[in-house]
């Protein structure tokens, strides 16, 4: 069973969440501070971590900054609790794949949990007929699922993702984001459209859509202040423009 470390300073909160994820086919484990959430996760590497944004001894930000070092791809689900916006947006900027507000239903967060679980080690498959156009395809050699965008290359079946030969270290819904755009190259889209057709959201913030977009545009982007590959769209949102 995956293991996932709740971290909480409200003990009750930490144990619905847990009873929640338990019953839901996870094995859970507990911290209630910062730097016991830092200590659990590195003795035993969890699957995933819920965590919450204010702790003591070491807030949720600096605790995501920290597992993030250690563990790149570790899925993280924050919990926020309402008007903290730049604090959710700190925290998705830091490596947060997701997060969830309070007062929150134990079941929406079980959903989130089991949805980055599911972005994080599952490959996103090989690209199906009239998913990339003639601007944006697989290179001399490469397999099914390589979308390939001049010195960039995405292999969705290995999930991995190299620019001018060097691997880029990206989180689950960096990934996707990625995929998506490379797929439907040329296409602007709305930040609603993309949070429903990329990650399956219904629901949430469209903030969370440019928090990720800057943080995919400094990792493919010679200068991210100046992008050239995936460019703001305004009055409407963002598109990817092919490269040579």
């Amino acid at each position: 069973m995956p293991l996932v470390l709740v971290v909480d300073d409200d003990a009750t909160v930490a144990g619905v969440v847990r009873a929640y994820l338990e019953r839901a086919g996870f094995e859970t484990s507990y911290a209630g501070d910062g730097p016991a959430a830092v200590a659990a996760a590195s003795a035993v590497v969890p699957a995933a971590v819920v965590l919450d944004l204010m702790l003591p001894g070491m807030d949720g930000i600096e605790v995501c900054r920290q597992l993030r070092q250690r563990t790149p791809g570790l899925p993280v689900v924050m919990l926020t609790a309402r008007g903290q916006e730049e604090d959710r947006i700190l925290g998705l900027e830091v490596g947060a794949d997701d997060y969830v507000t309070k007062p929150f239903s134990p079941r929406e967060l079980v959903l989130r949990v089991q949805s980055v679980l599911r972005r994080a080690t599952a490959p996103t498959g090989p690209a199906t007929t009239g998913d990339a156009t003639a601007a944006v395809t697989a290179g001399v050699g490469d397999g099914p699922g390589i979308l390939v965008d001049g010195d960039l290359r995405l292999d969705q079946v290995a999930h991995r993702v190299e620019l001018a030969g060097a691997e880029l270290t990206l989180t689950a819904r960096e990934f996707d984001l990625l995929a998506w755009f490379l797929k439907h190259p040329g296409e602007a889209f709305r930040r609603e459209r993309l949070m429903t057709e990329v990650w399956g959201w219904d629901f949430g913030d469209p903030s969370t859509v440019t928090v990720h977009v800057r943080r995919l545009r400094e990792k493919v982007e010679r200068t991210p202040s100046m992008p050239s590959r995936l460019v703001t769209v305004f009055g409407v949102g963002y598109r990817w423009d092919p490269q040579p």
